[in-house]
């Protein structure tokens, strides 16, 4: 793989069940784990599932209209069993909305296909997800 697909985050403890991940651009993100408001590891893979998604059908929807109301729920279940701690269930509903403009029918028009290409090819979280990716871990020596 080349150094431009790389992808990479680096998580940090801060303090008990507190984290902060930090993107090699400087943005950084608060979750944790100790039943405060921040996100939980499992509400920021839902809302990369969601963002992902968005972003991808804001792109081929908003060419045509700005539209008056874009939100996107990700909801799933969270389980324990033989096979360990996942979730099942996910689903991505789109809630979308475009004004009586020009544009906006056109826009209407290519929301079902810009969300079933998002799923189908362009996300790459939710691809990832459905597609079974494995995951390796390590200690590095320090």
């Amino acid at each position: 793989m080349s150094e431009a697909s790389k992808r990479s985050v680096v998580v940090e403890r801060t303090s008990t069940g507190q984290f902060i991940a930090t993107n090699p651009r400087g943005g950084t993100l608060r979750f944790g784990t100790d039943g405060g408001d921040a996100f939980t590891p499992v509400e920021l893979l839902l809302a990369a599932i969601g963002g992902c998604s968005a972003a991808d059908v804001d792109v081929a929807t908003g060419r045509h209209a700005e539209p008056t109301a874009f939100s996107v729920e990700v909801s799933g279940d969270k389980i324990s069993d033989e096979q360990g701690n996942r979730m099942t269930g996910l689903r991505v509903t789109f809630h979308v909305a475009f004004p009586d403009e020009e544009g906006a029918d056109r826009a209407r028009a290519i929301l079902p296909r810009a969300v079933k290409a998002s799923h189908d090819r362009l996300c790459t979280v939710s691809r990832t997800v459905e597609l079974g990716t494995p995951v390796a871990t390590e200690i590095a020596e320090d």
